[in-house]
């Protein structure tokens, strides 16, 4: 009942978040000065050799004909209703297509790396963590933490640049700048060759998203488990007669768990920027390059749905780290109970 109480509340208390950052995103398109309409203006102009007198009409047409000329409430109305409703974002005015065909695509391949780059970035990195700290001090502890220094220290658009110049100059690698063999394109179903095609092309977001969040995770499991193994409970474990692993495994290791699992909701939104830079680096088709396309054309719809969806996702990711805890901890539900009474 505890854990029930615990998820509606977390729930409900993400309502006007969600709603907050509906208007963010909404203020996106508003952000950079001039809309599509300028930037048609501004092309047509150089393209034909018209006056912005000439084209003007036609510019306030194609203005009204978008709904760029209703009041900014009235927008954003309009907007957020055709989301809740029948999740339109919109249309794509370069693309000359709905926002969410143009992302369609694109997107889920992001946030599925970020995904599988996070639970591994986390689970290489407490691994780890807990080597380091039950050999403190000696060669394994001092080799992960070089690691988890390197991985903190080196922006990955350094480390994408690096593998870029291996894989075009040295290895001369066919897999550069796509998500799939070109024989494996027109294939609309998976098998293993299509899955292990798709490795080859996007290890490197793989290895330095991993790379770069294991580091953190490291170090904070590290941290944890050593305090963890100095507190009182676990000495009393051992003079009960436990034995060391029992110690470590059914008493150290779960409470040096709850900071990494309560960081598991923000690390997510560092693997999606990550994921993000990496990918504008390397030219994969996922959002990234999409979101630097639609800055430079103003496209700002696009921006706006990606934004949208990246923070709600964030929030669900914060959501469910919530609930790991409060699986994990009893307290946690405790304290949501005495809260309520």
């Amino acid at each position: 009942m505890g854990l029930i109480y615990f998820l509606l509340q977390r729930i409900i208390a993400t309502i006007p978040l969600l709603i907050g950052i509906s208007i963010v995103s909404f203020g996106l398109i508003l952000a950079i000065p001039g809309d599509y309409v300028d930037l048609w203006l501004s092309q047509t102009m150089a393209q034909t050799g018209q006056s912005r007198t000439e084209l003007q009409p036609q510019a306030d047409a194609l203005r009204a004909e978008l709904g760029l000329d209703k009041p900014v409430w009235i927008q954003y109305y309009l907007w957020i209703k055709g989301i809740v409703t029948s999740w339109d974002f919109g249309y794509s005015f370069f693309h000359s297509q709905p926002v969410t065909e143009v992302i369609g695509n694109r997107l889920p391949r992001s946030i599925g790396i970020a995904i599988i780059t996070l639970i591994v970035g986390q689970f290489v990195g407490a691994v780890l963590g807990i080597y380091a700290a039950m050999n403190q001090y000696k060669l394994g502890d001092t080799l992960a933490t070089i690691i988890a220094f390197l991985g903190i220290v080196i922006p990955k658009f350094v480390m994408a640049l690096v593998i870029l110049y291996f894989l075009a100059f040295v290895w001369h690698s066919p897999y550069i700048g796509a998500l799939n063999s070109p024989n494996y394109v027109i294939q609309d179903y998976w098998n293993f060759g299509k899955l292990w095609d798709f490795f080859k092309h996007v290890w490197p977001i793989l290895f330095i998203s991993i790379w770069a969040g294991q580091a953190y995770t490291l170090r904070m499991m590290r941290g944890n488990l050593l305090d963890v193994m100095n507190s009182q409970y676990v000495e009393t474990a051992r003079a009960k007669g436990l034995s060391h692993r029992q110690v470590i495994f059914l008493h150290a290791i779960p409470n040096a768990l709850h900071p990494v699992i309560m960081n598991m909701g923000t690390r997510f939104d560092y693997m999606i920027k990550g994921e993000l830079e990496i990918a504008i680096v390397l030219g994969i088709p996922t959002i990234g390059p999409l979101i630097l396309g639609s800055i430079a054309t103003r496209d700002m719809l696009v921006i706006a749905a990606i934004f949208m969806i990246i923070a709600v996702i964030i929030v669900i990711g914060n959501l469910v780290a919530d609930l790991l805890l409060a699986i994990l901890d009893p307290r946690v539900r405790q304290a949501t109970l005495k809260a309520k009474s």
